[in-house]
């Protein structure tokens, strides 16, 4: 299936952006994880950019594109699914999170500007009846749920998507996921000029969400 409305100018930006998000499904929840670093074209702008986070009880979400359009989808989904849960007396559920980013991203880069936005999302979170759910929506507006794994449009994607696609296995267990994770963002890390200098990875389960690695990537001079 060709999504058409994934038009060329919006590939060519996406193809800019500097980082690397991950997510795998695994049989007792979802693993997410991204990389550090923050770029302004050639230029390192931070070393320690959080890109996964935590945006209340029950949701964790990683971006791809400019910073200021995520970290204002980000404000804007985490109020709006606030709002939903105060007047139905309901907290939404993780499908509904993804297609209230799907419908906000997708008006963003509709309306007429000079600078539009172009986020590509990953939202991974907890049921209220502990299913932890995962899905990936593309800068262009679509939502899909996740039933393997996925990098967005990172530009770290290539890297990872190929040691992937190796190395999953359907009914991985967290830990494994944890550590395929890993092994994905140093794969990219080594070789995608948009990512590096630290890793931070996420585990979503019926437990709850912990930040399960926190690291830093240091450079090392080393005489020859």
């Amino acid at each position: 299936m060709i999504n058409y409305a994934f038009n060329e100018d919006l590939k060519k930006s996406v193809l800019k952006t500097g980082t690397t998000i991950i997510g795998i499904v695994c049989k007792d929840g979802v693993v997410m994880a991204a990389d550090r670093q923050m770029s302004a074209g050639s230029v390192v702008m931070s070393k320690n950019a959080e890109k996964v986070v935590k945006i209340n009880d029950y949701l964790v979400i990683s971006w791809t594109g400019g910073v200021a359009d995520a970290q204002r989808l980000g404000k804007l989904i985490a109020a709006e699914l606030k709002l939903k849960e105060l007047r139905s007396k309901s907290r939404p559920t993780v499908k509904e999170a993804a297609n209230l980013t799907a419908a906000i991203t997708y008006s963003q880069i509709r309306q007429p500007s000079m600078v539009p936005a172009i986020v590509g999302t990953l939202i991974g979170g907890i049921n209220e009846d502990g299913s932890a759910e995962l899905y990936t929506i593309e800068p262009a507006g679509s939502v899909l749920k996740v039933e393997d794994y996925d990098a967005n449009f990172s530009s770290g994607m290539p890297y990872v998507l190929g040691l992937l696609e190796r190395e999953y296995k359907k009914g991985l267990s967290l830990k494994e996921g944890v550590e395929l994770a890993k092994e994905a963002l140093k794969a990219s890390t080594q070789r995608d000029m948009g990512s590096g200098y630290g890793i931070d990875i996420f585990t979503i389960s019926k437990d709850g969400i912990k930040k399960v690695v926190k690291q830093e990537i240091k450079p090392e001079y080393k005489e020859e």
